[in-house]
């Protein structure tokens, strides 16, 4: 029996000796390894912070102590930890536990995550209203050094250290980004930093010198001058955090005390830890980009899984054209948050670095950076998944469309993304982008229009987006040069007297695999490619719902705004509409799952289209 196999919860861990938590390490290791290789995820995280996790759960009183972790895809050995242990092989599977944290999973979860910077906001959130309600117990953020990069976690450093409410904020530095100075000499110091004696002192000093501003002004900054040369954290200090650090993440000795410090401090702490990504599995410490989210792999040798013959997916295919189309342009530069392979710009970066540019996660910095590029004749590509680029909407708005700006935000993901649930699901960029003046929305309805449409947009004197799905092509052949597609014009791929079908994007295919099962049956339709969301071809749409008198539209968005509600508005400015059925999300937030279940359950793919349409166009009066 292993010492994992008697932890049910925390409170079973508390329980064990401190010189018992390596070998709880060491089995969490085993068990994330071997259960991610069969499910993919984002393992070299997670096993990064396995003893900060322990170290946390150890200390602090949970669940009624509060623990929120930034983005939650290094929260797998809090999943372990928290009762969760015996479901890690459904780990982001259809109908299993989540890839990230989510309330409705569990009481240890108090704030779902997906989207990075969020943990400090919430985090301080909780901590007002925890004393509101006379609340006791301790809240905490775990946040990782990418995700402190982010102009909202800075601010919520600054909201907090003004408000001075008690709060413990962990930066887990597991790039090494911000100091090398970890050894028993910094573990030594922070424990000194946070510790009672010294903070009693400080803390009497600072009383006694209040009372004359310039001796007590000459000591602060002679303190933070002595901290500033043994510690990196001086701009911590600056936004009001009590700053210790930097410790090794992976030492109980270490972790433990000052945790315990810093928690009884009864002030906004930062405490800095030190990890390693994908600590303790060879082949993910040698390669913490790939192992950072990774499909099954070979446990023994590392070796991702695939299936051979794959045609390339649409990220790869989009990459591999605007690089091409940037050897014969020197104006194109691309644009990318923080995600080169996720978004495939590292193909990019490698053949054109001068014109390659990660911001970081800071989706409202790249879309106005462009915006700034384009002023002066640059043509800026910006590739952010559509979940992503939620999140710089006013810079759309405001930078990019209000001043007609030739920016291309290449939205990747768009539509059913797959096991990382509803909060990587690119359900609204259909709607929050088609309602904007001046934007332009396309999307292919195979690899090789993709190709064309990168040309296009590139053309455009405007701003516009292509958004396309995660996933592998259809293996159409890709021959000859990206050319540029006729503006705002859908394409009619078959002709049909008994109805219409307008499909959109991912949603073509099965359109077109659906009206080949039904013409078998005698029902013939037409399937038109509608290729734009805006500007719309209104005369095709008009032209086939005239033709057939009763039309379905088909698309991977939420049908509220989406290209169903585009095709309803240009039949009713034309007092001509036509009984019509819009297939799309649902007004809620979509599961977990393969693309396939998922669209399964949606009714979205070719079985599920063409069960629909065969039940409303055989209605036909």
């Amino acid at each position: 029996m292993t010492l994992l196999d008697a932890i049910h919860d925390p409170a079973d861990l508390r329980r064990l000796s401190i010189n018992e938590l390596p070998r709880v390490a060491q089995e969490i290791r085993d068990l994330l390894i071997a259960s991610v290789a069969q499910t993919g995820g984002h393992i070299g995280a997670g096993l990064g912070v396995v003893e900060l996790t322990i170290a946390l759960h150890y200390v602090l009183n949970t669940p009624e102590d509060r623990i929120v972790w930034d983005v939650g895809h290094q929260a797998y050995p809090h999943k372990v930890l928290t009762g969760r242990k015996d479901r890690m092989h459904t780990l982001r599977q259809y109908g299993g536990i989540s890839g990230f944290t989510k309330r409705s999973e569990s009481q240890y979860d108090p704030f779902g995550t997906g989207h990075s910077s969020t943990s400090i906001s919430a985090a301080l959130g909780m901590r007002i209203g925890r004393d509101i309600a006379a609340l006791n117990g301790v809240t905490a953020a775990v946040i990782g050094d990418g995700a402190m990069g982010a102009g909202m976690a800075f601010e919520a450093l600054n909201h907090a250290g003004h408000v001075k409410r008690p709060l413990l904020v962990v930066l887990n530095d597991n790039e090494m980004s911000i100091s090398p100075n970890v050894g028993a000499l910094s573990s030594y110091l922070s424990r000194i930093i946070s510790g009672g004696l010294y903070n009693k002192v400080r803390h009497k000093a600072e009383k006694m010198l209040k009372g004359s501003p310039v001796l007590y002004e000459v000591a602060k900054r002679a303190e933070e001058h002595v901290k500033g040369m043994i510690t990196p954290g001086t701009l911590f200090e600056e936004l009001g955090f009590n700053y210790v650090g930097p410790i090794d993440g992976h030492d109980f000795e270490a972790l433990i005390p000052t945790l315990r410090n810093c928690i009884a401090l009864k002030e906004p702490v930062l405490l800095h830890v030190v990890t390693k990504k994908g600590k303790g599995y060879a082949p993910a410490e040698e390669k913490p980009d790939t192992f950072h989210g990774v499909g099954p792999y070979k446990v023994e040798t590392g070796e991702i899984i695939k299936t051979p013959g794959q045609p390339p997916s649409f990220t790869k295919v989009f990459a591999q054209t605007l690089t091409t189309l940037a050897e014969q342009d020197e104006r194109i530069m691309a644009i990318t948050a923080a995600m080169p392979e996720g978004t495939g710009l590292n193909l990019f970066q490698q053949a054109h670095p001068e014109r390659f540019f990660d911001v970081g996660i800071a989706e409202q910095h790249a879309v106005t950076f462009a915006a700034g590029a384009a002023c002066e004749g640059a043509k800026p590509v910006v590739a952010i998944y559509s979940t992503f680029l939620q999140r710089g909407y006013d810079q759309i708005v405001h930078d990019v469309c209000i001043q007609n700006l030739p920016v291309v935000f290449a939205v990747d993901r768009a539509g059913v993304v797959g096991a990382d649930g509803a909060t990587h699901t690119g359900s609204l960029d259909i709607t929050f982008l088609r309602s904007i003046p001046g934007m332009a929305v396309m999307a292919p309805g195979d690899e090789d229009e993709l190709r064309h449409m990168v040309a296009t947009a590139l053309h455009y004197d405007g701003p516009s987006a292509i958004r396309f799905p995660r996933g592998n092509g259809l293996g159409v052949p890709m021959l000859g040069e990206p050319e540029i597609l006729p503006w705002g014009k859908g394409k009619l791929l078959r002709e049909g007297d008994d109805g219409a079908i307008f499909a959109f994007g991912a949603c073509v295919a099965p359109a077109v695999e659906a009206a080949r099962t039904l013409a078998q049956e005698g029902i013939h339709l037409a399937v038109v490619n509608l290729r734009f969301a805006k500007p719309l071809d209104e005369a095709l749409v008009l032209e086939w719902a005239g033709k057939t008198g009763r039309i379905m539209v088909v698309e991977e968005n939420a049908i509220q705004g989406g290209i169903g509600s585009a095709v309803l508005e240009t039949l009713a400015a034309a007092d001509a509409l036509v009984p019509t059925k819009l297939l799309g999300f649902p007004d809620r937030f979509l599961p977990q799952g393969s693309q396939g279940e998922v669209r399964g359950e949606l009714g979205l793919d070719a079985s599920g289209i063409g069960a629909a349409a065969r039940t409303f166009f055989t209605a036909k009066a």
